[in-house]
C-alpha cells in the first residue's frame, strides 16, 4: 500500500542545534529510495507503507547511535485506494484553485 507521510523527528537531550541529526535522517530516507521533500519543520515522504516505516525505524536507530537519548516523532499520513496520487498532485490541486481564484 502506498503512503504519503509528513515526518517530524526531534532528538531530545542533544543541545539546541539538531541539523546533523536531521541530515542523518534525510540521508537514510534518500538511500531507501523514497521520494522525499524536506521542509522547514519536517519531511514529506512518499512510498510503500513497509518501506517508509522501515526507514523511519532506521532514523530512530541512527539518532540513538549518534547519542540522542530520546526522540520525539510526529507522523501524519494518508493512504488512498480510489486513485494513485503523488505529493506533487496534492500541491498542484491546491495551486490550481489558487490560480483560478486570482483570475
Amino acid at each position: 500500500m502506498k503512503v504519503i507521510m509528513d515526518l517530524c523527528v526531534v532528538p531530545l537531550g542533544v543541545g539546541v542545534s539538531v541539523s546533523r541529526y536531521i541530515a542523518a535522517c534525510e540521508q537514510i530516507l534518500s538511500e531507501a529510495g523514497l521520494k522525499i521533500g524536506m521542509h522547514a519543520y519536517g519531511t514529506n515522504i512518499e512510498g510503500e507503507w513497509d518501506e517508509v516505516f522501515q526507514a523511519v525505524k532506521r532514523c530512530h536507530e541512527k539518532l540513538h547511535q549518534m547519542g540522542a537519548p530520546r526522540i520525539s516523532t510526529n507522523l501524519r499520513l494518508g493512504t488512498r485506494t480510489d486513485r494513485n496520487q503523488s505529493m506533487e498532485d496534492k500541491v498542484q490541486s491546491v495551486e490550481k484553485i489558487l490560480k483560478t481564484s486570482k483570475e
